[in-house]
């Protein structure tokens, strides 16, 4: 998409905290959410000089798996390397990190508004957590300081693993950014690899945007400048900050200037983007491997274990829901918005099929909420053990057949009705009206069919019959 004579050149840098049981480079438990501050913590996690980290290899594997569902080539040699920057919530000065060498690169994703190139999904160590505070003053005495502003550490977080995912500078819309990154958190969550929750700060969005000129796109050259927005956590807030920022980049570079390379924040309360701080280059992280950690060696063995333990993808999912069991986009979307929600929907649809039921019919049911069930719950899903799963399958099929149930009407009956109403002024008008050419008026017939009959019947059904008395009679 161009913006006049400009077009936006964006790419995205998406953080996903890894669920695992431990932490990357330790054995403290890495669920922090809600935990007592440095509860979970050890000499590694905190930086403690001499303490030793070992890789987890779990969070390796599930990286792996992550890389290959986007695609990605999988390394054969990887290691580990060290980035280095001073920031109170990194203990030991530097972050263990992936630079030159990640554990996948080169994959693709397919959106609705064209393909977003994978450039890497590397993996590395979480920061602590920063908390800005203003304490009471029974606080202040208690904590011996004189300031009510305080900021405090925790530490639970630090060495949580976490995967980055980056893309290629392919996206040109913030609805387009949205999309991918909706996209690539039901594909985290069907893989089981991450809960993907932005309120939890389980995922972190950061977009890179440049606008690029007419002669540097006709050179194949992008624009030498890039602003980061950084620590976005919705997509709405992702798309709007995109967006805001192509309208100010696009403005600057009309009037002949070129916008500050730097880091920026969101603030969603005034619509508008703010600086925070020029943004750094990599050779400003001094980046160089850890000498504590020893190279990855994959075989391809592992990887093709791990390829095949990949569960079936939203995307794959999406489209055989459409040609398998005949559902619209709309329901095959909400049917594979949770892989949980897939599961049970599917023996829905299964079950919709051997009892002689449309399943476009039943989902239609379900999605518009026509019968009063819990299985595009996830969370419900989830938690209900397979046989409450099944009996609740059974109960929504029962409901959907009974309010479906008709009754046979003869045609007789039918026919003997009609006569009644022809013998109206109305009616006989519009019977004449419809064997006249103007078969629009069966719309009016079939009403008044309907309110005598008074049962429940196959609409389609009465109107080939009254069809067929239209046209004999």
């Amino acid at each position: 998409m161009s913006t006049n004579e400009y077009t936006p050149i964006i790419g995205l840098e998406i953080h996903v905290e890894m669920r695992t049981n431990s932490k990357m480079f330790c054995g403290c438990p890495a669920e922090h959410f809600g935990a007592e501050p440095n509860s979970h913590t050890c000499p590694v996690c905190l930086g403690l000089p001499g303490a030793l980290p070992v890789a987890n290899g779990e969070a390796i594997k599930r990286t792996v798996k992550i890389g290959l569902a986007l695609g990605c080539s999988i390394a054969e040699e990887s290691k580990f390397d060290r980035k280095n920057y001073f920031y109170p919530d990194l203990p030991k000065g530097y972050q263990i990190s992936q630079y030159d060498q990640p554990l996948c690169y080169e994959g693709l994703v397919h959106t609705d508004s064209g393909d977003v190139r994978i450039t890497r999904v590397h993996l590395e160590e979480d920061t602590a957590k920063l908390q800005h505070v203003t304490l009471t003053p029974d606080q202040m005495k208690a904590a011996n300081v004189e300031h009510a502003d305080v900021s405090l550490l925790d530490f639970n977080r630090s060495g949580v693993p976490l995967v980055e995912i980056v893309t290629e500078p392919d996206i040109k819309t913030g609805a387009q950014a949205r999309e991918f990154g909706k996209l690539l958190v039901q594909t985290l969550r069907y893989l089981g690899v991450s809960d993907c929750d932005m309120e939890k700060g389980s995922l972190r969005l950061e977009a890179n945007i440049s606008v690029q000129s007419e002669e540097e796109k006709a050179a194949g050259k992008l624009p030498n400048y890039k602003v980061e927005v950084k620590n976005l956590n919705s997509f709405r807030f992702l798309e709007r900050a995109i967006d805001f920022e192509i309208e100010r980049h696009t403005a600057m570079r009309r009037a002949g200037e070129t916008p500050t390379q730097e880091t920026r924040g969101w603030n969603d309360d005034r619509s508008v983007t703010f600086s925070q701080r020029s943004k750094e280059e990599a050779e400003d992280y001094r980046y160089f491997p850890d000498p504590d950690l020893p190279p990855l060696y994959l075989s391809q063995e592992l990887v093709t274990e791990i390829g095949e333990s990949l569960p079936e993808l939203p995307q794959a999912a999406y489209i055989r829901l459409q040609s398998g069991y005949g559902l619209s986009a709309q329901n095959a979307e909400v049917f594979t918005a949770e892989r949980e929600v897939l599961l049970a929907g599917e023996q829905l649809l299964q079950a919709a099929q051997k009892s002689e039921l449309e399943p476009q019919t039943v989902a239609n049911d379900v999605v518009n909420k026509k019968v009063e069930t819990w299985i595009l719950d996830a969370e419900r899903v989830s938690s209900a053990p397979p046989e409450e799963v099944a009996a609740e399958v059974k109960k929504v099929l029962q409901t959907i057949a009974k309010a479906r149930q008709t009754e046979s009407i003869p045609a007789e009956e039918v026919h003997a009705i009609m006569d009644e109403i022809a013998s109206t002024a109305d009616g006989k008008d519009a019977i004449e009206k419809y064997r006249s050419g103007k078969v629009q008026v069966i719309g009016f017939l079939m009403g008044q069919l309907m309110r005598k009959l008074q049962k429940k019947v196959d609409a389609g059904e009465v109107k080939q019959v009254l069809e067929n008395y239209l046209q004999n009679d």
